[in-house]
């Protein structure tokens, strides 16, 4: 099962709350909080869609840019070990970190295809 929305490059949740009967989610990876629920599967990915153009919507009024999670660089933490084994694999095949990491991530990503959208 997958448990993730996708709408305009903006990725959501899909949780259940049992004491409630309800469906409900947020936007992952920025800052703004835009929540969304429903009591069926429908309803929900209806209100991720309204709430992410009501986001939208409201940034462009306000003109402001909207978050955008996903800019293509990030930050790693690897641990100095694993940093330094990173390092000597690169260099010995003549590539950059950053390339082997891409690699990495795209050999790992591709292994994963069943969490796929």
């Amino acid at each position: 099962m997958n448990n993730l929305l996708k709408y305009k490059k903006y990725i959501g949740s899909v949780e259940y709350s049992e004491e409630d009967n309800l469906l409900y989610g947020s936007v992952l990876g920025i800052h703004s909080l835009i929540s969304y629920e429903g009591t069926t599967i429908k309803e929900l990915i209806e209100d991720f869609h309204g709430a992410v153009d009501d986001y939208l919507l409201m940034c462009e009024e306000d003109g402001t840019a909207p978050e955008i999670a996903y800019k293509g660089s990030l930050s790693v933490r690897l641990g100095e070990k694993l940093h330094e084994e990173t390092a000597v694999y690169s260099f010995a095949n003549h590539q950059s970190i950053n390339s082997y990491i891409v690699d990495a991530v795209r050999e790992r990503n591709e292994k994963q295809k069943t969490l796929a959208f």
